[in-house]
């Protein structure tokens, strides 16, 4: 009888994720998979091939620069907007106000939020109008177009669209947090910033560690907002693991390198997961 509850989870696991995972691990080993109809067997021909394009370590180079900063800054902006929700200074229609405006990034698709940002930086954008009203910048900036900026520009609407997450979590641990300890606190003379680091920063860490290793999982694997907003470029300025693959499939048609490559990037995912499961289980 549990072996009959747990078959429909089990067969859809291992059609939709197991299944796709074998074969593409099956492609990698091979020469012109799918492109030739008598491909052979080359073993690890392909991933030296993979590791031997420089292009491939500028995209995982920027793809660790894309994913630490933008975890880094999910957790600091969540973090800071979850105290002010949690704070009893603020008044409370106010913080009503403020929980709906700082919850939209969430809401919307990466399509959405590629678009909204293509168009806020745009050299004739709200952004250069802006800074250039304030006398920040004397010129248009090309923000997405330039190869100075445009890492910058992609891991920024990024962190726009992705702290919302820690917010809520954040904002949920926070409200989880016994008044008593504060008070305690307070009686023994510790000042606001004492009272955080030695007691909010100790009861949200179970939360942070997670969310933190989830995040990082999640956006090593961002393909939808850089694609939307750049395609990898200007000149490979903000290639990505992600559209590093996917251009090696769809774009050169080498679908045994692109092959090679998803599994590359499965073995990283897979390597911070189980750090994320053996933390878990030690919690």
């Amino acid at each position: 009888m549990p072996w009959l509850y747990v078959a429909p989870a089990t067969l859809l696991f291992t059609a939709l994720m197991l299944f796709p995972m074998v074969t593409v691990l099956r492609y990698s080993l091979m020469d012109g998979a799918i492109a030739k109809k008598d491909s052979s067997f080359v073993g690890i021909r392909n991933y030296l091939e993979v590791v031997a394009d420089p292009i491939f370590w500028q995209a995982a180079a920027q793809t660790l620069y894309f994913t630490v900063v933008s975890v880094i800054f999910h957790l600091v902006i969540g973090l800071a907007f979850a105290q002010l929700l949690n704070s009893d200074r603020v008044d409370p229609a106010i913080r009503g106000v403020l929980r709906v405006l700082f919850i939209l990034p969430w809401l919307y698709t990466a399509v959405i939020i590629a678009i909204i940002w293509r168009l806020l930086l745009d050299p004739n954008g709200v952004v250069n109008s802006v800074l250039m009203t304030l006398h920040i910048i004397d010129f248009k900036v090309e923000w997405f177009s330039s190869p100075g900026t445009a890492l910058q520009a992609v891991t920024f609407a990024n962190i726009w669209a992705g702290y919302p997450l820690y917010m809520v979590s954040l904002l949920a641990a926070l409200q989880g947090i016994s008044k008593e300890l504060y008070e305690a606190a307070e009686l023994d003379g510790a000042n606001s910033i004492q009272s955080f680091v030695h007691i909010t920063v100790p009861q949200l860490m179970p939360v942070i560690v997670s969310i933190a290793l989830l995040d990082f999982i999640w956006t090593l694997q961002v393909f939808p907002l850089v694609w939307m907003t750049t395609g990898g470029g200007p000149i490979h300025a903000t290639e990505m693991l992600s559209t590093y693959t996917y251009k090696l499939a769809f774009s050169s048609y080498k679908f045994s390198l692109a092959s090679a490559s998803a599994v590359l990037i499965l073995a990283m995912s897979m390597s911070v997961t189980l750090v994320y499961i053996k933390y878990q289980k030690a919690r």
